[in-house]
This record gives C-alpha cells, structure tokens and sequence, in this order.
C-alpha cells in the first residue's frame, strides 16, 4: 500500500533561493536584531541594533543590485522578481535606511525596546517585497498581512504617549476594515473566476467574457476600495492624518514613503495584469478617486498647524498625482510612477528629517510654530526644509518638478491632457501650504527668552548643553536632511539616471 501512495505526492514546488535572496535578508536580519536587541548592556541595545538594522537593509539592498535586470518567477507563479519589483524595492529598503537613522534615538525605540522596533520594521518591509512581487491573491493578503501587523504595532510604540496609543489603535480598526475589504474582494474574485493567479485570472475574465459579471465587478469594488483604504487615496485616507500625527514621527516617515511604493505596487500588478481585461469597468472609478484625491489632499492641508497633519495631506495629494500614472496602463505611465515615487521620496523624507530634529531640540512638538527662527539658528536644517517645500510643491530645478513632469509627458501621451491640467492647478494651489512653511522658517523670530538652539526657555535650562531633548537630536538627522535635500537638487538638474533606472519598470506586465 504504501508504494502507490508513495508514487503520488505531488512533486516540490520550484524555488528561486537566489531571486528570494532579498526577502531572506530581511527576514533573517529581523531575527538577529530581536536576538541582539534581548542583550542585556544598553550600548549593545542602542548602538548595536540599529548598526544591524542598517546592515541588514544594506545586505538586501545588495542583493537587488546583484539581480538587477532579472526576470525570475521565484515560487512557481506565485512571486516574481522583475524590473517593478526591484525598482520598488529600491524605494523601500532606501526609506528603511533613512528612518532606521530618524530613529536611531527616538524614544519610541526606548519604550518598547530596540530590538523590537527595528525588527518590526524590517519585517514590515518583508511584507512590502511579498507584496509587490506577488502574482497570485493569496500571496497578495499574505504580503499585505506581513506588512500591516508590524506597522500597527510601530504606530503605538509610544507606549507612554496617548496620541501614540490612539494611533495604533485607529490605524488596526481602520486597517483591518481595509484588509477585511481585500480579502472579501478576493474571495468574490476567485468565486467569480476560479482561478487564484494574476495570469489566470485575465485569461478566465477573457474567455468567459466576465467583464460585465456582476459578481466580478463587486469583487472589482471591494479590491478597489480596500487598496484604496491601504493606499491613502480619498475619500478613503481619513485614517492618514491622525495616524501620521500620532505615530511616532520616524514611523510616519517610514509609511509615507515605503508603504505608499508597495501600495501601488500591488495596485498597479492586479489591475494592470489580473484585471487588465475589464479596463473598461474600472478605469474611471480609478479617474474619479484620482481627481478626488488630488483636491482633498490639497485642500486639507491648507492652513494645518501640525506639520506631520500637513505633510500627510501632502502625501494624499501626491498619491493623487500617482494615480494620474496608474490609470493611463501604458509603459510610460508605470515608468512615471517609479520615477515619481524615487523622486518624491528625497523631499518628503528630509521634511521628516528637519521635523524630527525640531521636535527635539524645542518643547512644540511638530507645530510648525517649532520652526519659528530655524533660518537663523539651524541654517543647515533651514535650507533642506525650503528645498525639500519646494520639491513638493514642484518647483523647478528640484527632483518633484521632473517627477511631475515625467507624470505630465506621460498623461499628456496618453491623451489625458485635462488630467494634466487638474494635476498642475492644483500643485499651483500647494504653494499655499508649502510657502508658508518656509516664511516661518525666514522671517519667524525665535521667542524672546528662548534658547536659539533648542526653543527652550532658558530660565527653564534651554541651553543646549542642559537639554536633554536637544541633545538626543544627533548628527544624523542634520546628515540626512541635507544629503536628502542635496539629491533633490542633483536630480532636479539631471534626472536621466533615475529615468534610465526605470525604463524597462513595466517589462513583464505586458502594457502598450
């Protein structure tokens, strides 16, 4: 009996270890920093850890060099590395890089210990390489999982703060509303179709002529609605501003950029793979959640005190310019999108940067009142924050302005010219929020009986060397604002390397 059972065990699925090799770093490097972090002297916990964290996303940043230009499916057709992939993994392992220096002495590290916090983020960024290599539903909600669960926790990692707490827990509420709507869109999808895979999934909607199912398309809507939710796009980003501003504040640098490019990661494989062949039925809901995001991203961020609530207004604006690429299902458009996520990516993360120092070094927090005189006593972080303000409204000669414009040329190829005029109507009104900021920084004063250096009164103990805020800035938050703001400009001035970097991003999905 045993012979003929024997003869039936299915054969093992094909495994790609070296195309894997990206994910294993990470996830490898997260257990040695959570078995390091366990030690028992403090140097070994705050210096050590994050030195692993950084080496760790330095090992896999190595390991996407080693296999640029591959085209390898890694797990039978469940996962596949090829140029988006990599390309987006770039943009991930580049912000896990500059938050692990954010938060390099956060107290958000210290509450919840070193070795818990940088290894939750490297396996939020597991998550984010599942995600954007999947090619099938079920490795989809399993990336999507891996990537969530740690983030919930980082947003609360301030323990002792109850704006971190409530952060956290709107973040886990609304999420998994969020994953909820996937999964169910999912299931809909797989009952519409029979099939689990992207390529399959297309050939099942083709031949079965599927795009006008009502089944299909409610399984359309839900994906639609719950990416949309993880994305950060209107009307569905009422969870942003809150979570942005209550998450500890390298965390928030972190998700705006990391999370965003393994957002529309996944959006751009399922709708432009799986379900390319109902482009009919979901493109202008697409189009409609584009415009919508555009203004409501640009309107709220009018007149916000927070700086973090400002920013993660901005940062739903400009995942309304993105979509702008994404509808067009072209080549140029995918290419658009990389180069606007890279591009984007220096700004947002030196504004953090420059927020991060300022919380501090004054006893304001993220109010933009905490930049007040920053021109004259911290010129360095002045001059990055203006640049970093200026790329974002995208102003020319800095790295935003060609992202922009890539999205423009792209859109505007497509014969989408009015969505160009939107987007560029709108980016003239961001001056309105962007401007200010730097005005503050300029003309603001420092308080009189303020320290210049660390915005505490001095009759308090504000000189610097007495602060004990101000002197957990560190050396590295001034290094990355300004070797952040620096790339702006350089990229500004000559892009093509980024463009050239992603010009074969759409090889493999099969687009015009």
């Amino acid at each position: 009996m045993s012979m003929p059972l024997a003869s039936t065990v299915p054969a093992a699925p094909y495994i790609d270890w070296a195309g894997l090799s990206p994910l294993l770093a990470l996830l490898g490097g997260a257990i040695i920093v959570l078995i390091v972090g366990l030690a028992g002297p403090r140097g070994i916990r705050t210096k050590l850890v994050p030195l692993l964290s950084l080496a760790t996303f330095g090992v896999a940043l190595g390991c996407v060099i080693a296999l640029w230009g591959q085209n390898l499916v890694l797990i039978e057709d469940a996962l596949q590395l090829d140029p988006l992939t990599l390309i987006l993994m770039l943009v991930i392992c580049g912000g896990g890089v500059v938050a692990v220096l954010l938060a390099w002495r956060d107290q958000a590290a210290e509450e919840i210990a070193h070795g818990e916090f940088f290894a939750l983020m490297l396996l939020a960024s597991a998550g984010m390489f599942v995600l954007v290599s999947s090619r099938d539903i079920v490795m989809t909600f399993v990336g999507l999982e891996l990537l969530s669960l740690p983030l919930y926790i980082l947003c609360a990692s301030r323990v002792r703060e109850e704006r971190s707490l409530e952060s956290g827990l709107k973040y886990l509420i609304i999420g998994s509303v969020g994953s909820a709507t996937v999964l169910y869109g999912f299931a809909l999808l797989y009952g519409a179709t029979g099939q689990t895979g992207y390529s399959d999934i297309a050939s099942a909607i083709s031949s079965n002529g599927l795009a006008t199912d009502p089944l299909f398309l409610t399984a359309v809507a839900m994906c639609t609605v719950g990416f949309a939710f993880k994305a950060s796009l209107a009307p569905f980003h009422q969870w942003t501003p809150d979570v942005y501003e209550g998450a500890p504040t390298p965390v928030t640098a972190f998700m705006s950029v990391a999370t965003k490019a393994a957002a529309f990661g996944v959006i751009i494989r399922l709708f432009d793979v799986a379900l390319r062949p109902a482009i009919e039925a979901w493109r202008p809901i697409w189009i409609a959640i584009a415009l919508i995001t555009m203004v409501v991203g640009n309107v709220g961020a009018l007149r916000q005190p927070s700086m973090k609530r400002m920013l993660a207004y901005s940062s739903v604006a400009q995942a309304g310019y993105v979509l702008v690429g994404f509808v067009l299902v072209t080549d140029l458009g995918v290419q658009a999108i990389c180069s606007y996520l890279i591009l984007y990516s220096f700004g947002n993360l030196a504004a953090f940067a420059v927020v991060i120092a300022r919380e501090r070094e004054t006893g304001e927090g993220d109010n933009i009142s905490a930049l007040r005189g920053l021109g004259t006593s911290r010129p360095a972080l002045a001059i990055a924050m203006t640049i970093s303000m200026l790329s974002l409204a995208g102003i020319p000669a800095t790295a935003g302005f060609m992202g922009k414009l890539r999205l423009v040329e792209a859109a505007a190829a497509g014969d989408y010219a009015w969505l160009v005029a939107v987007l560029v109507v709108l980016s003239v009104i961001s001056l309105a929020y962007y401007l200010p900021v730097v005005a503050t920084m300029w003309r603001g004063e420092t308080q009189p009986g303020t320290d210049a250096a660390s915005g505490v009164p001095v009759l308090a103990g504000g000189a610097p060397e007495a602060d004990a805020t101000g002197a957990r800035a560190g050396w590295e938050l001034t290094a990355v604002a300004v070797l952040l703001a620096a790339a702006v400009i350089v990229f500004g001035i000559i892009p093509q390397p980024v463009f050239n970097l992603v010009a074969s991003a759409a090889r493999g999905l099969g687009l015009s």
